[in-house]
């Protein structure tokens, strides 16, 4: 209602020149007529100024529309109505043509400029309507804060002509003073007082408003239904501040509505994290306390047996083989969380040099001594195998846990087949089992962190198969598993590697 009386209001507020061109048509009108100023023709110029007064209704405000009908009326009864030159009306019948005239010509005048009013209304809020609805659409597409603000800021620029600043809350309600988008070169001085109390008290503050008029800036509140996403700031002239009061409002409302949307969304996905993780934590801590368990208690028992009574010879070497069997295990333990926390913060450094695979091979098989007893092993190594740039540290760590894995999860007295080779630039290392095989469903997962097939009894953490694939992929490398064709499970391990250069070798011996 603010705005359709606005806009009744206005057109008395016509510029003057409208005015002096009314008075100039008018008077050209009354001249080209001037040949059919005798008694027989001067009622046609009646019908010719009505029409130049409709016409004028169209282009003309409501106070120009007025002076046209009253000079066309005086026009007529001066320059056409016999006696002519006078203002002095004869005939009764030309008196009641003249004041019929002259409330024609102003109904007519005031009807099609009320019509003109009303079809420029119609279209202003089509207008408006349709820029809601495009706002509304670019708003659904934008996904995340900054991309809403961008619509906002752009589309605020083009249907307001005026630059605007957002200051938006964290999420705690606590507001971030820091204006985005931060992009603008004239960045104004936010005032933080004014600021915080639109904030909290969700009124408009600051230039062209009641309170704080004083301001540099114009403020307001950007509200929702469950939170309040922050404070918008625009610099606008007080003539358009006043201008489309209810598509400002709509319009701050979509844009709220938006962040307010992306805001509910975040606080969503950190309270999914932090449950996740939650339950990654209580996972974890439960797993490490029952791996760390087993080695410390074989440690401790095997420990105080040797303390505290007499034993045998053949006795306590067993002991002391556990003892050392445990500590392997929890040193393993401990080496594979921390490779798992290097590889994770990106602290792994590559330090590849010319390695004989030979030498990689004995020194893993001679680690995994106890565990391997049990199995045959079959190694196949090229007698033209040549050496290869690899970081041998890590490069132990990945042959470690793909044999340690296939001890634990073949069976008893089983086959564990060990091959390298060298193809077509690459250092292929390929370990299978004779053991029961991967579910199909579960392949893509099983270098997954902490993930171990349901159902096996075999211990560890979860983290040697990632760990194998983190230090591959270290080495700008590739492995993959599948199931044997004869049963058993297969890691294949491809690493680029350029050939050695023989004259360097010979020099280097």
């Amino acid at each position: 209602m603010q705005e359709t009386g606005r806009r009744l209001n206005l057109p008395f507020k016509t510029k003057f020149y409208q005015y002096l061109l009314v008075v100039l048509i008018i008077g050209l009108t009354t001249l080209i007529c001037s040949p059919l100023s005798n008694p027989q023709s001067y009622h046609i110029v009646s019908f010719i100024l009505l029409f130049v007064v409709a016409l004028l209704a169209v282009f003309m405000g409501i106070g120009p529309v007025l002076l046209a009908s009253t000079i066309s009326a005086i026009s007529w009864n001066y320059f056409f109505i016999p006696p002519f030159h006078t203002f002095h009306i004869e005939k009764t019948e030309d008196r009641l043509m003249f004041i019929s005239f002259f409330i024609i010509a102003l109904l007519n005048g005031i009807l099609t400029n009320r019509i003109r009013r009303q079809e420029r209304l119609v279209r202003d809020r089509e207008i408006q309507t349709n820029a809601l609805f495009q706002l509304t659409e670019e708003l659904s597409k934008a996904s995340g804060i900054e991309k809403v603000l961008e619509v906002a800021r752009n589309d605020f620029k083009k249907h307001f002509n005026a630059d605007s600043w957002y200051i938006l809350q964290d999420g705690n309600n606590r507001l971030g003073f820091s204006p985005r988008p931060t992009d603008e070169k004239d960045l104004p001085v936010i005032e933080r007082n004014i600021v915080e109390h639109v904030f909290a008290n969700s009124e408009r503050a600051g230039r062209h408003t009641g309170l704080s008029g004083e301001a540099g800036l114009t403020y307001h509140p950007l509200t929702g239904t469950r939170l309040n996403p922050g404070v918008v700031a625009f610099r606008i002239d007080e003539a358009a501040y006043k201008n489309r009061i209810a598509f400002r409002d709509t319009w701050f409302t979509q844009i709220s509505n938006a962040l307010e949307r992306e805001f509910l969304g975040e606080l969503a996905m950190k309270a999914r994290l932090l449950d996740e993780s939650d339950r990654l934590y209580n996972t974890l801590f439960n797993l490490i306390s029952h791996e760390f368990r087993i080695p410390i208690a074989t440690i401790m028992g095997a420990s105080d047996t040797l303390l505290i009574s007499q034993t045998t010879d053949k006795n306590r070497e067993e002991l002391y083989g556990e003892i050392f069997k445990a500590s392997a295990r929890l040193n393993h333990l401990i080496e594979n969380l921390l490779n798992m926390s290097r590889l994770e913060s990106g602290k792994i450094s590559l330090r590849p040099d010319w390695c004989d695979v030979n030498d990689l091979v004995n020194k893993v098989t001679q680690n995994l001594k106890l565990e391997l007893e049990q199995f045959s092993l079959t190694t196949v190594i090229p007698e033209d195998m040549p050496l290869v740039k690899i970081d041998f540290g890590l490069m132990e760590h990945v042959l470690y846990n793909l044999l340690l894995n296939s001890c634990q999860y073949s069976s008893g007295s089983g086959e564990i087949r060990l091959e390298a080779s060298y193809e077509n630039g690459n250092f292929i290392l390929v370990v299978s089992d004779s053991g029961p095989g991967l579910p199909p469903e579960v392949l893509p997962n099983v270098f997954d962190k902490f993930f171990r097939v349901d159902g096996t009894k075999s211990g560890g953490l979860g983290l040697g198969l990632s760990i194998v694939r983190g230090l591959v992929e270290a080495h700008k490398g590739s492995v993959k598993v599948e199931n044997g064709l004869n049963g058993g499970a297969l890691f294949a391990v491809s690493i680029p590697s350029d050939m050695p250069d023989m004259e360097e070798s010979k020099l280097a011996e």
